[in-house]
């Protein structure tokens, strides 16, 4: 049982309704006075001493009065103390969630929402003996629900982010973590312009170590991973080290110093850590993808709660309403649910819908609310008009696609405010995109054509070639150069193309159906000619005669299924498809460790991203912005000063300079070196033994001058003249001038792929080698039609790992396999990695 003085103070947290003020301080202390608030003692004293000055009492009954008070506020003084760490606690997690619309422009939220989440998260708290028990459940209460009321409104990449911002956070504030091990895990200051000494790291991942050894508590951590090179390496390349015990006296260190060195050793393992992170800190209920079912979340809706769907791909979140609405009679035949619609000029409609609604107490559907830009602010308006007085029953759901950019977004920050937001995702991984490309269909289908066996075959593999090329862009640029928004139309008008074409032709026109796939259904949404190379390989490699015959694979271990019935094919998509990796796709492993690794690398950026501004990362951190100079500055100074803070490359600076993905420090490292191989070229004017193309600004000036003086010295065409390049066996420190005609490059690295020097051909990538570095390039110009692309793989060059923009040139390079091998696995060279 809770002592009395204890229950006196929890009948107060219901009835306090002070207002809040949007500093830490002050809500912190606004939130101490609900959680603790006796302060009904202090009105009645007031109220008694100025009665008894009207009634002219004694004075030393007055004073006896005051000195009662003094002791009674002393008494509330120190029992609100006690609930100190709730409050701070609170207003901790209301200034994290204040903060995610950096992330996203959906993410708004208002103090009016947090404090029902808050009032109802003490409701919830467990009882408890004594008075440090309670302030502990109330804590534990108000961080949970918190939590779960800012997650379900986020995209599930972004939920460990803000779940571990909130982690950090907590500790910070406790001082159970050194802000300058945050701030390495974050920033990640490696150093520049080292050599790994041991072959299983890299360059990069030594620069970390160098730097990581260089703070107090990772003293020596270079020598022991040199001194014990082979327990390391089998630490470093296990699967999932984040699981295993660090080698040596290093499996001691505390969990965020392990989630440094980790940092630098496996970065595609940081965002697994950081989950087990989280769920060390504060438990598995923080880590787990199980959303609230939509029953719980309506209970928290109201008239002047809106619920707002954030809209994705293949999800339709409003079944949910109309499924729930059934259980409690609001349906479309009862007319007391009412869908609209918007974007086809219904805004009127809609209007009137919610004017009815509120007054009878209905529920109403608002579709698509982000195609009516121009009456987003009246809608503003009528809800808040209807947010007061409307019947009890009255409910609105509204559904919206985010915009594309931050710079696009268009919802009010009212209407997001006000709202419970939800998003629905669909399932990633071939085995559900597959599923749901086939639900596209239906028994019905497959037997409406009488080519029947042909039909079926090639449906299947067009759904196939569709889960493909929709779930391959999480690899990103190494999937396609360019995001494009394939979507279920592409694929059943594709199937209506089939059809009516296998009922007009006695064979299959596999190029006719190619071509109208490829180029126009899929195509017409590519933008880049590379992407439409594999778009084009892809459909080459599916759809060919070879699949009515038995013999056709869509992926290793996956062969084209048989004739079956409908739910045939979605058994065999069960029992049959392989586990997901990136060879469902035609890509190799690595490009999933890549993918990691850019998702754990984009995941720490936001992170420090978010970190507090008005407060010193403490001893040894690197202080705060505000820190940094405190004088009056322009918007431009102030996005320098951000930029700078970030160990980012500003704006300003970027569009004068190479396009680059690096950090501040690397960069800066970067231009120093092409300054000076700049100054080492211009002192004498002479080509230098070996090029450095990735120096060049312009990298195309240099291949372009190669066949400009190939050119003048034959008197060849310029227009007729190729370049041919020629792997050599050889690296820079080999060559001690440059060659009479052409040029000896260096600097280019490989990514999907590995060149084998000794057979002088494109080989597979050694696994956990993302982008090894090539041999030097012999490059000379030749006329066009003396080029051999016999045996070829017609290769992109792009100046960073971006793609895309970043194109320079093609090189032809020597296989054993089929091209169509390196295309689908998006091999390409590369200046910078």
């Amino acid at each position: 049982m809770e002592r009395p003085d204890l229950e006196e103070l929890k009948s107060d947290l219901t009835k306090q309704q002070n207002g809040f003020k949007i500093t830490l301080k002050t809500l912190e202390d606004n939130l101490l006075s609900r959680l603790s608030s006796a302060s009904g003692n202090f009105l009645g004293d007031t109220a008694l001493v100025e009665n008894l000055e009207i009634t002219k009492q004694t004075a030393a009954e007055i004073e006896e009065k005051v000195q009662e008070f003094k002791v009674t506020e002393a008494k509330i003084n120190e029992a609100r103390e006690h609930y100190r760490p709730a409050a701070a606690r609170a207003s901790l997690l209301y200034f994290t969630m204040d903060q995610l619309h950096n992330i996203h422009p959906m993410y708004q939220f208002s103090l009016k929402a947090f404090q029902k989440v808050f009032q109802k998260a003490m409701e919830r708290a467990a009882p408890a003996e004594g008075l440090a028990g309670r302030v502990r459940n109330l804590s534990d209460s108000i961080t949970l629900c918190v939590c779960q009321y800012t997650a379900r409104g986020l995209f599930q990449a972004d939920r460990l982010t803000y779940t571990a911002q909130l982690t950090f956070q907590i500790l910070l504030m406790s001082k159970e973590i050194n802000p300058a091990e945050l701030d390495f895990l974050l920033r990640y200051p490696a150093e520049p312009g080292v050599m790994s000494p041991v072959e299983f790291l890299s360059d990069h991942s030594w620069g970390g170590i160098k730097a990581l050894s260089s703070m107090e508590e990772f003293r020596n951590l270079d020598r022991d991973i040199e001194g014990s090179a082979k327990r390391w390496r089998k630490f470093i390349e296990s699967e999932c080290p984040e699981r295993e015990k660090f080698p040596q006296e290093w499996k001691n260190k505390s969990s965020l110093q392990r989630l440094c060195i980790l940092r630098a050793l496996r970065p595609d393992r940081v965002t697994c850590a950081l989950r087990a992170f989280v769920e060390e800190k504060l438990g598995s209920k923080y880590v787990t993808g199980r959303s609230l079912d939509f029953a719980t979340t309506f209970e928290e809706s109201g008239p002047a709660t809106p619920v707002f769907f954030i809209l994705s791909p293949g999800v339709d979140p409003l079944k949910d309403v109309e499924k729930h609405g059934k259980k409690l009679g609001f349906t479309f035949n009862n007319r007391n649910l009412h869908n609209v619609s918007l974007g086809q000029g219904q805004e009127v409609v809609a209007e009137q819908a919610l004017d009815l609604a509120a007054k009878e107490g209905h529920w109403v559907i608002l579709q698509n609310i982000h195609l009516v830009a121009k009456w987003l602010s009246s809608l503003e308006k009528k809800l808040e008009q209807h947010s007061k007085g409307s019947h009890q029953d009255f409910r609105v759901f509204i559904s919206a696609e985010p915009a594309p950019s931050p710079e696009s977004h268009i919802i009010p920050q009212g209407i997001l405010e006000n709202s419970i937001k939800i998003t629905n995702e669909a399932p990633t991984g071939m085995q559900a995109n597959l599923h749901g490309a086939l639900d596209n269909f239906s028994q019905d289908t497959l037997e409406m054509c009488s080519h029947e066996k042909e039909f079926k075959s090639i449906l299947f593999a067009l759904c196939y070639f569709h889960a493909v090329v929709a779930e391959r862009r999480r690899f990103g640029p190494q999937g396609w150069n360019c995001p494009y928004p394939f979507n279920s139309g592409d694929l059943t008008i594709s199937v209506s193309v089939l059809h009516n074409y296998l009922q007009d032709s006695s064979k299959v026109p596999y190029d006719d159906l190619r071509y109208l796939v490829g180029e126009i259904m899929y195509g017409g949404h590519i933008t880049d000619d590379w992407d439409r190379r594999l778009c084009k390989t892809y459909l080459e490699e599916f759809i060919k005669p070879e699949m009515l015959e038995g013999e056709l694979l869509l992926a290793p271990g996956f062969p084209l299924p048989g004739n079956m019935d409908y739910n045939g094919y979605h058994q065999y998509i069960d029992e049959v498809l392989p586990p997901e990796s990136p060879y469902l796709y035609g890509l190799h492993p690595n490009a999933e460790l890549g993918f990691l690794t850019r998702s754990s690398e984009q995941l720490l950026r936001t992170l420090l991203e978010l970190q507090p501004r008005d407060s010193s990362a403490g001893e040894g951190g690197v202080g705060t912005r505000e820190e940094t100079g405190e004088l009056t500055m322009t918007s431009d100074m102030e996005s320098l000063q951000n930029a700078l803070f970030l160990d980012m490359v500003p704006e300003s600076w970027g569009r004068r300079s190479y396009p680059s993905t690096a950090s501040l420090g690397t960069w800066f490292t970067d231009l120093l070196a092409r300054i000076s191989e700049l100054d080492t070229w211009t002192g004498d004017f002479s080509l230098p033994s070996t090029v450095w193309l990735g120096g060049f600004f312009n990298p195309q000036s240099i291949l372009t001058a190669i066949m400009q003086t190939t050119a003048r010295k034959n008197k060849w065409p310029l227009d007729r003249m190729a370049l041919q390049c020629d792997v050599t066996k050889k690296s820079r420190e080999d060559f001690a001038s440059p060659p009479r005609e052409g040029a000896y490059v260096h600097g280019l690295f490989m990514e999907g792929a590995r060149w084998d020097a000794q057979a002088g051909l494109i080989t597979d990538a050694r696994l956990k080698e993302l982008t090894p570095a090539m041999p030097v390039l012999f490059i000379r110009a030749i006329p066009a039609d003396k080029q051999d692309t016999r045996g070829m793989y017609p290769c992109p060059l792009y100046k960073t790992r971006q793609r895309g923009p970043t194109y320079v040139w093609t090189f032809n390079l020597k296989t054993k396999d089929s091209p169509a091998k390196w295309v689908l696995a998006g091999v390409a060279l590369l200046l910078q990695v």
